[in-house]
C-alpha cells in the first residue's frame, strides 16, 4: 500500500469492481478511448490489474480516498507490450469524473513515480495518451514529464481512427521534483 496525504493506493478488492465498471461505462471518462467497457470486460481488466499486482508487487493500484475509504479509480505503473516505446514502464491513471479537478491524479501519480524510481530502481518512466486528450497531458506536465516529440500510432486502434495517434511523455529520476 502507498499512502499520500489524501489517498491510498492499494490492491484491488471485489467491492471496487462495480464502481470501476461504472467509470468505464461513463462516456466522459472514456472519451479518449476507442470504446466504453462492458461490465464483463471491466471486471476482466480489474482481474488483470489485481493479478499483476499480486505477481509483481506493483501495477495499476486501486485508489481510495483516505477520509472516506471510497474507491475513485486507479493510478500506478505498468509495463505495456507491443508499443513502439517498449520496453518501458508507464505511469497511468483513470478516475471517476466526480473526482476530477481535485489534484488526485497528480498526487497519486507522483507517489507511483516515486515508487518506480526509489523502489523499483527505474531510470525513466513514460506516459502516453491520444493526442486530443489535453487533460491527461496537463497531468503529465504537472508531474514534470516532457513531451518526447515521438508520437506514435497505437497498434490496437483502427487505422485512421481520430484517437490512433498518441503523444509520448517521459521523465527520468533526476528530473523528478517531488
Amino acid at each position: 500500500m502507498i499512502y499520500t496525504q489524501r489517498l491510498l493506493l492499494r490492491q484491488w478488492q471485489q467491492s471496487d469492481y462495480l464502481p470501476f465498471a461504472q467509470l468505464n461505462a461513463d462516456p466522459l471518462v472514456m472519451e479518449y478511448f476507442p470504446r466504453r467497457l462492458t461490465r464483463k470486460l471491466s471486471d476482466e481488466v480489474a482481474d488483470k490489474m489485481q493479478s499483476l499486482i499480486a505477481t509483481n508487487g506493483w501495477g495499476f493500484w486501486a485508489v481510495e480516498l483516505r477520509a472516506t475509504s471510497q474507491f475513485i479509480g486507479f493510478v500506478g505503473l505498468h509495463s505495456p507490450q507491443g508499443l513502439p516505446c517498449c520496453p518501458c514502464v508507464e505511469v497511468g491513471w483513470r478516475l471517476a469524473k466526480e473526482h476530477w479537478g481535485n489534484g488526485y491524479a497528480t498526487e497519486a501519480a507522483k507517489a507511483a513515480l516515486t515508487y518506480g524510481f526509489e523502489t523499483l530502481g527505474l531510470t525513466q518512466i513514460v506516459a502516453f495518451t491520444a493526442v486530443p486528450n489535453l487533460r491527461s497531458q496537463a497531468v503529465m506536465l504537472r508531474l514534470g514529464m516532457a513531451n518526447t516529440g515521438n508520437n506514435f500510432l497505437h497498434p490496437t486502434i483502427t487505422h485512421g481512427h481520430p484517437l490512433q495517434e498518441h503523444v509520448l511523455y517521459a521523465i527520468a529520476k533526476p528530473q523528478m521534483n517531488i
